[in-house]
């Protein structure tokens, strides 16, 4: 009986453990408006677990979309070179002081409104940035972590500025990430 009992409440708390969260990202430049993203934590609960971690800490406050490329996606989240005021010639190339995160991939697709984490050519280097599916990339699927999705403001995230070139790049003065705060 007790390893009944026992059993049942580490299932609820397991069950707890993956209850529905999410951020609301404040956009503001040439996109303002709230972005609303459902966090996946049964489908990636490390990744998951460290965007709300860095929203809480207020890390994602001030940080710009650095590379957004029409057609595909706007990406974002590096805490150590992509904040708005400061020197972001290497935005997109940092992380946060946190370790880099295995990845956690699934068989869910990158449809438009996805949010996937970004990482190098390791695929175990996921750790702050993340990117918002503009439109579908299925080419994405099982190569990179999807740890959420748009459920409110996907008209916020279509008008954030795009950039040039193949990499997409930011030129000027970028959209960022007013403030992020993490939701239950």
């Amino acid at each position: 009986m007790r390893s009944l009992i026992a059993g049942g409440l580490f299932a609820t708390l397991i069950a707890g453990s993956v209850a529905a969260s999410g951020l609301q990202i404040e956009a503001v430049g040439e996109a303002n408006g709230t972005i609303t993203i459902d966090l996946l934590e049964d489908v990636a609960p490390q990744h998951a677990a460290r965007m709300v971690e860095l929203a809480k800490a207020g890390k994602y406050d001030g940080v710009v979309f650095h590379r957004v490329i029409d057609g595909f996606m706007a990406q974002t989240g590096d805490v150590e070179h992509g904040l708005k005021d400061g020197d972001r010639r290497r935005a997109g190339t940092g992380g946060s002081d946190m370790p880099d995160l295995p990845a956690e991939f699934s068989e869910v697709a990158f449809d438009k409104g996805v949010v996937g984490m970004a990482r190098s050519q390791s695929p175990d280097s996921a750790n702050s940035q993340f990117f918002i599916m503009l439109d579908a990339g299925y080419f994405l699927n099982g190569e990179y972590t999807v740890v959420g999705r748009v459920t409110d403001g996907q008209d916020i995230v279509d008008a954030i500025k795009r950039g040039t070139g193949g990499n997409g790049a930011v030129i000027g003065e970028p959209d960022m990430m007013k403030t992020v705060t993490a939701i239950d």
